[in-house]
C-alpha cells in the first residue's frame, strides 16, 4: 500500500541536505502508540534474526533551491510511504490529518492532501525507478581484523543477488511463506555515476543508487519491492520504488532506455 503525502511549507522551508532522520522521526511521532511500539521495537522478524519495520518513504519532490548548505523548499511538495502493513499507514495518515502542520527540524509543513495510491498491475517483467537511492551493502572485515561497510555499485553481481536474498526475507518475515527466487533477476537498466548518491544518516555515511531497473520475479517480490523498498535501510528513507514507463517521443516511439 502506497500513500503520497501533499504538502504546502510555511514561507520557504529550509532543511538540512541530509533530511531522512528529520523525516523518520515524524512518521514514528505520528504513529499510534501500539502501532509505533509494535514497528519500531519488535519490526517482523525472520527465525527470530533479523528485524524488518516493514516501511519505506522517498525524498521530498517539489521545487526547491540549494541554499547555505540547505535545501530551500518554496512550493508544494509530495513524499510518499508505503508499506505492506496497512494499519501502519492508515495510523500515520490519521494523525498527521488530526495535525495538519508538523514540522521538519525547523521548517514547518502543512499536509494539505493523502492520496492512496491504486496499487500497479503485476507484470514480469517490470521496469522500477528508485525514488530514494537503493542501498546493498556487506560488512567485511579488513586485514587488521576491523569492520568496513562495503556498499555494492550495481552493475556488481552481488547487488542484484543481495536485493533479491532481502526481499525473499522480508516475505517471509510479513507472511511465513518462502518463495524461492527460481528464475528471478534484478538488474540496472539506466544507471549511471550521476545517480550514485551519497548520504549522512545519524553522522553515518551511506551510499546508494537512484536510476531505473529491471525486476523479473514472482508477484510478491513485486509486492513487496512496492510496498517494503529495495535494499536496506529502507525505514530511514532508502530503497523507495514506483513502476516507470518510458516517455514517448513526439514521433509516437518509447524513448531510449540505454
Amino acid at each position: 500500500m502506497r500513500v503520497d503525502l501533499w504538502l504546502r511549507p510555511s514561507d520557504k522551508a529550509l532543511l538540512p541536505v541530509h533530511y531522512n532522520q528529520l523525516v523518520q522521526g515524524v512518521i514514528y511521532r505520528h504513529l499510534d502508540e501500539i502501532v509505533a511500539q509494535r514497528t519500531h521495537e519488535q519490526g517482523w522478524a525472520v527465525e527470530g534474526k533479523r528485524r524488518f519495520p516493514l516501511f519505506v518513504f522517498s525524498r521530498l519532490r517539489g521545487r526547491f533551491a540549494r541554499q547555505n548548505g540547505h535545501l530551500s523548499f518554496d512550493g508544494p511538495a509530495t513524499l510518499s510511504l508505503a508499506s505492506p502493513v496497512e494499519a501502519l499507514l492508515e495510523s500515520l495518515a490519521l494523525n498527521l490529518m488530526r495535525g495538519r502542520y508538523f514540522r521538519l527540524g525547523k521548517a514547518i509543513f502543512e499536509l494539505t492532501s493523502v492520496e492512496v495510491a491504486l496499487p500497479p498491475t503485476y507484470r514480469r517483467p517490470v521496469l522500477l525507478k528508485a525514488l530514494s537511492p537503493i542501498t546493498v551493502y556487506s560488512t567485511l572485515e579488513t586485514p587488521e581484523g576491523r569492520k568496513k561497510t562495503y556498499y555494492y555499485a550495481p552493475q556488481e553481481p552481488e547487488f542484484g543477488r543481495l536485493v533479491l536474498e532481502n526481499l525473499r526475507r522480508k516475505i517471509r518475515a510479513r507472511t511465513g511463506e518462502d518463495v524461492p527466487p527460481d528464475g528471478t533477476t534484478f538488474r540496472p537498466v539506466k544507471v549511471s555515476n550521476r545517480n550514485l548518491v551519497v548520504a549522512r544518516y545519524k553522522g553515518t555515511i551511506i551510499k546508494g543508487w537512484t536510476g531505473i531497473y529491471e525486476l523479473d520475479a514472482p508477484e510478491p517480490y513485486f509486492r513487496m519491492a512496492l510496498d517494503a523498498g529495495l535494499g536496506a535501510k529502507n525505514s530511514q528513507g532508502f530503497g523507495f520504488v514506483e513502476v516507470w514507463e518510458p516517455k514517448k517521443t513526439s514521433h509516437g516511439d518509447k524513448e531510449d532506455m540505454e
